[in-house]
């Protein structure tokens, strides 16, 4: 994923060009995190044909989809929330229609052997991209151990080259999300996580953004995206059908089934049940409208960009609530 991540990567170089691709499809640009790639389901059984609407999933590395959708070659991005806010910020608005998950321990702090907490972090080097995602789950853990920002020592690290920079013991622990954090677990014996987003639900939301032109004038198109998105949702949570899911999300990104499952369970994809409740406006992780207004305080801070982003801008709940409705009936 995930990639605030949310800032899961950089966003340099977007360049704002107005208009929306339109053609025939629906235009969807999707990226490596379980919750996205999750889409390989309907595609492969046709489940876009079925309810009758045109799409075209493009596949591209992250940051690269992102600026896919700047420059109006898509309709539609897989982003973290947080980086939506960036994006918009800085290129071209967006407005998120649904709730695919939540990074559920994908994104760690992994630390080096001998250090057991979060609290013994005081006084070391932790490698992370500062402004980034990994960041703040960093901030995020030490608070909660009663730490201050000031307690550790940042080592601004490329996030890919994470594990190797843990392994030369040129940092104390690192923050980083999968596959990188799981790569330093490996290269290092005896190294641990100490915190993960799973201590954090809702540190992280991964959506389906939607450029504001093509959501007006598609909306009943895109109502039947929904759809298809929450038939995916209850096939993957239904365990019975754990290794076509594996088999066709590993082979999506040409990795076994037995890698990609560490990658799915550190994934909490959203039942509509459970996607309507964190669609509720609150303060605090266990809503997107307050999961964004904490990573746009971060951002802020960070002179990610300079003027505050207004997280109701871009959060669109209502084809998920229509839906909802729809079945309730």
């Amino acid at each position: 994923m995930k990639s605030l991540p949310y800032l899961r990567s950089a966003l340099a170089g977007l360049l704002f060009v107005s208009g929306v691709a339109r053609a025939d499809s629906l235009k969807i640009a999707y990226s490596d995190w379980p919750g996205w790639v999750a889409w390989e389901i309907a595609i492969q059984k046709g489940w876009f044909k079925e309810e009758g609407v045109d799409v075209k999933f493009e596949w591209f590395d992250y940051v690269p989809s992102m600026d896919a959708y700047v420059a109006g070659k898509v309709d539609a991005v897989c982003m973290t929330n947080g980086d939506a806010l960036v994006t918009g910020a800085t290129g071209k608005p967006s407005v998120g229609i649904i709730l695919n998950d939540f990074s559920n321990g994908n994104d760690m702090i992994v630390a080096a052997p001998g250090i057991e907490s979060m609290k013994d972090l005081k006084g070391k080097k932790v490698g992370l991209e500062e402004g980034f995602v990994s960041h703040l789950l960093l901030l995020t853990g030490m608070k909660e151990a009663g730490l201050l920002p000031e307690d550790v020592s940042i080592v601004n690290t490329p996030t890919n080259e994470t594990p190797q920079v843990l392994a030369s013991k040129a940092v104390d622990a690192i923050s980083a999300w999968q596959p990188n954090s799981g790569q330093a677990l490996k290269v290092l014996p005896g190294s641990k996580p100490l915190f993960t987003s799973a201590d954090a639900p809702g540190i992280i939301y991964d959506l389906l953004y939607v450029s504001p032109e093509s959501l007006e004038k598609n909306k009943a198109e895109w109502s039947k995206v929904v759809k298809v998105w929450y038939r995916i949702a209850d096939y993957i949570r239904d365990e019975e059908n754990l290794d076509e899911v594996l088999k066709i999300l590993s082979s999506r990104v040409k990795i076994s089934p037995e890698e990609y499952e560490p990658f799915l369970k550190g994934t909490y994809i959203l039942t509509l049940d459970e996607a309507l409740k964190r669609w509720e406006k609150g303060e605090g992780m266990v809503s997107v409208y307050g999961s964004s207004k904490l990573v746009d305080d971060f951002n802020l801070k960070f002179e990610v960009y300079e003027k505050s982003q207004d997280p109701s801008k871009y959060l669109d709940p209502s084809l998920t609530k229509a839906l909802a409705a729809e079945q309730s009936e």
